[in-house]
């Protein structure tokens, strides 16, 4: 997972304060990601945002080993070398990155900058915002149990939690998707490694006691390669696999002690659990976006067409997160109108001064920018 990068130039962070700086992008989807390299050309430094806990949004949640065909001059590529290939091109900008955390508060300051905060406690002062938030921000689903709030974060987890919390353990893990063959194979991968090496102390090994994969179908949507591990842990017998839908959590002392479920043939179990982990995929979620007084249309955010900026001037947004008479929610229309964005934004960050176009091909300034400028000879 991209490390947080330090703040670039253009922003400053006090200590223990707020982080400064003339963009704040919210979304680390393709669009956004492309937002961030048209404001490098201009020479505007970015902060960027995100609820996922690596750059992608929905390319990365949905469909990141997926082929797409409608990326310019590229016939295909998959969701995962999409988003590799950004970042490449928004390296030269260092932009910061904030991720596995959502903006849930904005507001407009007396001067005219916007004040934000993340729900990992961030501060941020941005002279301009965008918003690239794609359907929304991709976020856990919930399991719908009564009890589940009170376990949250103790013995149920929507994340894989540290190795330590599960070593010894009854774990009970949730979902068909890759997010959960995945946990559950690396689980049982760690359990057969302490198995051949009983002598390994628990803290260079921390494996469960036992490991079961529930799921609703007998059938998972995991990578070919994933569930040929899955398949060799579940012939070695550190792993149990069960066809059936959670019923009920029984607790006793606020400690999670057992989860009843039934099966297929409609028959009810009961299995010690210890730690579950409730994979059950991305939901996307417009959440605050909506409380922040922009005008929307249909939950989509109202921009003109020719700057994207929305009601609030200095707040744009672009990409599946808008809507405008024409819109296509299409990668290749986000690109264009993260173009047109930061041409805008450009203007309003520096009034009076002339934005000028300028070609990659040619341009010293651009060439300087990227890093790519040739050293003038002596």
């Amino acid at each position: 997972m991209p490390r947080a990068a330090p703040p670039s130039a253009g922003s400053t962070a006090a200590p223990g304060g707020p982080t400064e700086c003339d963009a704040l992008v919210i979304g680390a989807g393709p669009v956004g990601l492309f937002q961030v390299f048209q404001l490098g050309l201009q020479g505007i430094a970015c902060q960027v945002v995100d609820a996922l806990p690596e750059p992608g949004g929905q390319c990365m949640a949905l469909y990141a080993d997926k082929p797409i065909y409608d990326i310019p001059a590229v016939q295909v590529c998959t969701g995962r070398e999409l988003v590799g290939r950004l970042m490449q091109q928004i390296a030269p900008f260092a932009p910061g990155l904030h991720l596995g955390q959502t903006v849930d508060a904005l507001s407009t300051r007396e001067d005219g900058r916007f004040a934000l905060h993340t729900s990992a406690g961030r501060h941020f002062i941005a002279r301009t915002v965008f918003i690239a938030a794609g359907v929304g921000a991709f976020l856990p689903r919930q399991l719908a149990l009564d009890g589940a709030d009170a376990l949250r974060g103790l013995q149920l987890h929507d994340r894989m939690p540290a190795p330590e919390a599960l070593a010894g353990r009854q774990v009970l893990v949730v979902g068909g998707e890759d997010d959960a063959v995945a946990a559950a194979v690396a689980l049982a991968e760690a359990r057969a490694l302490h198995t051949t090496n009983p002598a390994a102390h628990p803290a260079d090994n921390p494996a469960p006691a036992r490991i079961t994969l529930l799921h609703r179908r007998t059938t998972l949507s995991a990578e070919p390669a994933l569930l040929a591990r899955l398949q060799a842990m579940l012939q070695a017998g550190h792993l149990q696999f069960q066809v059936g839908q959670l019923l009920a959590l029984q607790a006793e002392g606020g400690r999670l002690h057992t989860a009843q479920l039934i099966d297929e043939d409609s028959i009810t179990h009961t299995l010690p659990v210890d730690q579950l982990l409730a994979f059950l995929g991305l939901s996307p979620k417009l959440g605050p976006v909506a409380q922040w007084g922009l005008a929307l249309a249909r939950r989509q955010l109202v921009v003109d067409a020719a700057h994207f900026e929305t009601s609030t001037p200095g707040i744009f947004a672009v990409g599946d997160v808008i809507s405008y008479p024409g819109k296509k929610k299409l990668i290749l229309c986000g690109f264009h109108e993260a173009t047109l964005a930061a041409f805008a934004a450009t203007a309003r960050l520096r009034p009076g001064q002339p934005v000028l176009l300028q070609y990659t091909t040619t341009s010293p300034q651009l060439h300087q920018r990227l890093g790519v400028a040739t050293p003038a000879r002596p």
